[in-house]
């Protein structure tokens, strides 16, 4: 474990004058719950996806995935971990509004976090952004057949996140799909010091029978945003300015949630965010750089917190299950995934206590991962448990 830069309780002890609104700190979906006293959330992430701009086999799988996991008696939360469509497809307003209300239909409350597909990775040419012109240094974005542009705004990364906001988020704290869940968001939950966290409307915090949920807008596939956009030689300052801004207002609400759970003693804490922060994907470790302050702050927070932390990743999108905090630590994955060691892309730490799940996606037939999490749970850590949560692959159909 290495030395923290910054006390983990001295931060989260700041910003517990910020209580969650009254009605999230009673947050209970209005649904399906067990009569065992435990709750149980469908996860799913990297979905539906298409091997090109024309391929609808898996949003046109979706509604028949959707009737599959509400007809689930024991799901009473949807979880989606990011990346509503792959790097091969367009960023479209028609399509996230199509997405948006696919969603409509699933008959528990969802809870979403975005991915770098909608909105980080919308300026690829391969996703109909464009392609920066080393003779005329500008932009030449991909167009149709009339002279458009193909992706909303040009690919512009940013407009598009405002896009995802404006089309999932349009009130601070709601969730998607029906029933009762509430949540406090970002947006309304801010650090008065740092008004500029009010953008954040996607991050949000809730709890149930003992546990805080957090999520964060951490994209991945491109080292926490700094790959330049359209292939230009530098990050551009608008670039620049999303990254810094974003990374400092994610490890805020980190501190946040922290910061509830110590208050509220807490039995354990689950992160949910987007990026795989541990996946190389062909890259060398440095590719991985821009992840390191949050990993930090993760690992001193989990270690202080003493209590399970569970964090559920999509991004690399191939199921795996184990914990980077620690070397050598047991790995359970599809065929070939173990062979390296996640710790070293973030080495010298050493936390027990923490526990990931890469959940599967990009796949026909979709799949969930259905999580049951018991107050009072300890579980041994095992590839499908690990202390109050547990866990098993679905197939739809």
């Amino acid at each position: 474990m290495r030395t923290s830069l910054i006390p983990a309780v001295a931060a989260g002890a700041a910003l517990i004058v910020l209580p969650l609104a009254a009605h999230a700190a009673q947050s209970e979906p209005v649904g399906k719950t067990s009569t065992h006293g435990s709750f149980t959330y469908a996860v799913y992430g990297d979905a539906p996806y298409g091997v090109g701009p024309t391929d609808t086999s898996e949003t046109d799988a979706t509604p028949a995935f959707i009737e599959s996991v509400n007809a689930d008696p024991e799901v009473s939360t949807v979880v989606h971990v990011g990346d509503i469509h792959s790097g091969k497809q367009f960023c479209t307003e028609a399509y996230d509004r199509q997405i948006a209300g696919l969603w409509s239909h699933f008959a528990d409350p969802l809870v979403y976090t975005p991915g770098d597909n909608e909105w980080t990775d919308c300026h690829k040419a391969a996703e109909g952004g464009g392609t920066y012109n080393r003779t005329t240094g500008q932009i030449d974005v991909v167009k149709d057949a009339q002279g458009n542009p193909v992706d909303y705004a040009g690919g512009n990364p940013v407009r598009n996140l405002d896009l995802v906001r404006s089309t999932f988020f349009p009130e601070p704290g709601a969730t998607l799909g029906s029933g009762s869940l509430h949540t406090t968001s970002q947006a309304t939950a801010f650090d008065p010091a740092h008004p500029e966290d009010a953008a954040y409307v996607e991050n949000v915090i809730w709890k149930q029978k003992g546990f805080v949920f957090v999520t964060l807008n951490i994209p991945g596939g491109s080292n926490n945003d700094t790959d330049p956009w359209y292939g230009a030689p530098a990050m551009s300052d608008e670039q620049a300015a999303e990254t810094r801004q974003r990374t400092a207002a994610d490890l805020r609400w980190l501190d946040r949630a922290f910061a509830v759970a110590s208050a509220d003693d807490a039995q354990g804490l689950v992160l949910v965010e987007q990026a795989d922060l541990w996946d190389l994907d062909g890259k060398t470790a440095a590719h991985l750089s821009q992840y390191e302050p949050i990993v930090q702050s993760l690992a001193e927070h989990t270690e202080a917190f003493g209590r399970p932390v569970l964090a559920l990743e999509g991004d690399s999108h191939v199921y795996r299950s184990d914990n980077p905090l620690q070397h050598a630590a047991p790995c359970a994955a599809d065929a070939g995934v173990c062979s390296y060691d996640a710790w070293n892309s973030h080495p010298s730490y050493d936390v027990s206590n923490f526990h990931r799940i890469v959940v599967h996606g990009s796949t026909v037939p979709l799949e969930y991962l259905k999580l049951v999490v018991t107050p009072g749970g300890h579980r041994p850590t095992t590839s499908t448990s690990f202390g109050p949560y547990s866990w098993s692959r679905h197939v739809e159909g």
